[in-house]
């Protein structure tokens, strides 16, 4: 099966199996057994379609499959004649069936970790396979994550709707980091197998949905307009032989300039609701660096004062770090150095601080100290990506 297939399979699968998901929990009424026929369904299309082809109507095709194996188990239900007439296609579902599905899987009852893969397998029509091979972790210890996770919804009764008005706040919070460290894990997948990275396309579809089904929550917005400007910027991250290539050595040519402007004028309407908030602020932190026709055009006091705002909605050691970071272009390495004293307790083991610290380190003139920190940096860190950029500066004279 080619690279070309085998993404258009992965993409039919993802855009049905959420709505085919979404749809069987209205009419079972069991998280579950929804769950569990759309995944023989997505099965059988992984065995079947790459041998047959991708059907003119994949999302007929999955239901079929699913309504067969749902038909079997309601057969020996009282009520099987009434869900029978109800489980027809073209399925009709609420406008918030797909909303209900994606805050039922990141409920806070959940482990976060749980909430990541069972968004994953519900919502995005990952295998466990799949979903094991993207977090680089054993297929069992995901079964059994997705399994527990399934469990809690059923023990617990976790209801299959939107959250109402007084517990949206709260809820939505939740959505959203699942999804910002979905991206994440995405993103920063520097190396390792090419489901890692697809990770990233599977958060920016999941951030466009819920803007789809609420566009008038600007995190929402903000979210999406935060991961698109980073994906804008993606082709420039790796030289040709796969390495990591620093944010102002990247050839800003490559930046797609028409998905940037696209997410500017996203995060534009979101800002005009005038309700800030994190995700809002990264973007707008992001947006600077992508508006930047050269890394010396960098607006770094306005970034510097966007951190502040950040850090005042969401105090974080490792966001201090990054303001540390942006003083240095705007004020001096000795004015950001005294920031990345104060964080030393703090963030001791985190390998971004001391590789920071090094480049600081070097700016002011001591090598020797500055040969310390990247070595410290590379003790910390298992991404290959970084762990190259780290040794070549080890190697520098």
């Amino acid at each position: 099966m080619s690279d070309a297939a085998h993404d258009q399979l992965a993409s039919v699968v993802r855009q049905h199996a959420g709505q085919l998901a979404a749809a069987l929990m209205r009419v079972t009424g069991d998280f579950a057994t929804a769950e569990d026929l759309v995944q023989d369904a997505v099965l059988a299309a992984l065995q079947h379609w790459p041998a047959e082809g991708i059907p003119e109507r994949p999302d007929a095709w999955l239901f079929t499959v699913a309504r067969r194996r749902a038909l079997d188990g309601l057969r020996r239900a009282d009520n099987y004649r009434a869900k029978l007439a109800q489980l027809q296609w073209p399925v009709q579902p609420a406008d918030d069936d797909r909303l209900r599905l994606i805050f039922t899987c990141c409920h806070p009852a959940l482990p976060r970790q749980a909430q990541i893969a069972l968004t994953l397998r519900v919502v995005c029509g990952l295998t466990t396979a799949q979903i094991a091979r993207a977090f680089l972790v054993h297929e069992t210890a995901i079964a059994q994550r997705i399994t527990r996770a399934k469990r809690k919804i059923t023990d617990a009764g976790i209801p299959y709707r939107v959250p109402d008005d007084d517990e949206l706040a709260a809820r939505l919070t939740e959505v959203l980091t699942v999804i910002y460290l979905l991206f994440n894990e995405g993103y920063l997948a520097t190396t390792g197998p090419p489901a890692s990275r697809d990770l990233a396309e599977d958060a920016e579809w999941l951030a466009s949905l819920l803007h789809q089904l609420m566009p008038a929550e600007p995190e929402v917005a903000g979210l999406l307009a935060l991961i698109r400007l980073h994906r804008a910027r993606a082709a420039a991250r790796f030289g040709t032989d796969g390495e990591l290539v620093l944010l102002r050595d990247q050839d800003r040519s490559r930046w797609d300039r028409e998905a940037i402007a696209d997410a500017v004028r996203l995060l534009t309407r979101a800002a005009r609701r005038q309700r800030p908030g994190p995700y809002q602020l990264q973007a707008a932190i992001v947006a600077c660096h992508a508006e930047a026709e050269h890394f010396e055009d960098t607006d770094w006091e306005q970034i510097v004062l966007l951190y502040d705002m950040l850090l005042h909605l969401a105090p974080s050691p490792v966001t201090r770090l990054h303001r540390a970071i942006a003083v240095r272009y705007a004020t001096g390495a000795q004015a950001a150095m005294a920031e990345l004293d104060d964080l030393a307790g703090i963030l001791g083991e985190y390998h971004l601080y001391h590789a920071t610290r090094a480049e600081l380190l070097r700016e002011l003139g001591q090598p020797d100290h500055a040969r310390a920190a990247d070595r410290r940096a590379l003790d910390l860190t298992a991404n290959p990506a970084e762990q190259a950029v780290l040794q070549q500066r080890l190697a520098w004279i």
